[in-house]
C-alpha cells in the first residue's frame, strides 16, 4: 500500500482525509507536512508517495514551483485538493502536467473517495469541477498580459506587503484610487486572496523571488 503524505494545514481535513484512508485501507503509511521543506523531505524518504496537498494554504511561491517540486518525485502521483481554485490555476497546471488529479473540498464523499483510490493505484481522477474548465476553454500556457503598466505597479507593491495606504502616500494616490485599482487588478487575474495575487505576481515577472520571499 502507498505511503499518503497529507500537506494541507488544515488540522479538520487532515484528520478526515487520514480516517477515509484507514477505513478504506488505502494507506501503508500516513504523514503529515505543514510546509514546502518538510514536503521535500518526505518525498526524499518516499518517492512514489500520493500527495494530497492544498495549494491555497501551502507555501510554495508559485505553479511552477510546485509542478517542478512534482517533477523531482517522478514516481509521486499528486491530488490537489482545495476550497477553490481559480480557473487559470487550473488550465495551467493541468496543461503542464496531465498526471495531476484534482478534486474539491465540497465535492461529494463519493468523488474525493475516487480521487484517493485513483491515486494510490498510480491513476488519475478530475473532478467535474476541473473536467469543466479544461473542456470549456483552454488558453495557451503562459500568464495573459492583462494589466496596464499603472495596475502592474500597484500589484508590485501589493505583493511587496504594502499597504493600501502606504502605496497611496508613495504613489501621491489617493485612498480610493489605489483601492479601485486593487479592485480591477484582482477581477482581471482572477484571484481573490493577497497570498494568490503575489503568486501571480512572481509567475508573471511582476516580481521576482529576489524581491520576494514566502
Amino acid at each position: 500500500m502507498k505511503t499518503f503524505i497529507l500537506a494541507d494545514n488544515q488540522y479538520v481535513t487532515r484528520e478526515g482525509i487520514a480516517a477515509v484512508l484507514v477505513r478504506e485501507n488505502l494507506a501503508g503509511r500516513i504523514a503529515a507536512v505543514g510546509r514546502l521543506k518538510e514536503l521535500q523531505e518526505k518525498l526524499g524518504e518516499y518517492p512514489d508517495a500520493v500527495v494530497v496537498l492544498d495549494y491555497s494554504l501551502f507555501d510554495f511561491s508559485s505553479q511552477q514551483q510546485m509542478l517542478a517540486v512534482k517533477a523531482k518525485a517522478k514516481e509521486s502521483r499528486w491530488i490537489l485538493f482545495s476550497n477553490e481554485l481559480s480557473e487559470r490555476f487550473l488550465r495551467y497546471v493541468l496543461l503542464q502536467d496531465d498526471t495531476m488529479s484534482i478534486v474539491m473540498k465540497h465535492d461529494g464523499g463519493e468523488e474525493i473517495l475516487a480521487a484517493l483510490q485513483n491515486a494510490s493505484y498510480h491513476g488519475t481522477y478530475i473532478c467535474d469541477y476541473a473536467a469543466h474548465v479544461l473542456k470549456d476553454h483552454v488558453p495557451p500556457p503562459g500568464v495573459p498580459d492583462v494589466l496596464t503598466s499603472s495596475e502592474k505597479n500597484i500589484l508590485r507593491e501589493i505583493a511587496l506587503g504594502k499597504t493600501t495606504k502606504e502605496i497611496a502616500w508613495e504613489k501621491h494616490l489617493s485612498f480610493h484610487t489605489v483601492n479601485s485599482h486593487r479592485k480591477n487588478i484582482f477581477r482581471k487575474i482572477e484571484v481573490n486572496s493577497i497570498q494568490e495575487a503575489i503568486r501571480y505576481a512572481i509567475s508573471s515577472g511582476i516580481i521576482d523571488m529576489s524581491d520576494y520571499y514566502i
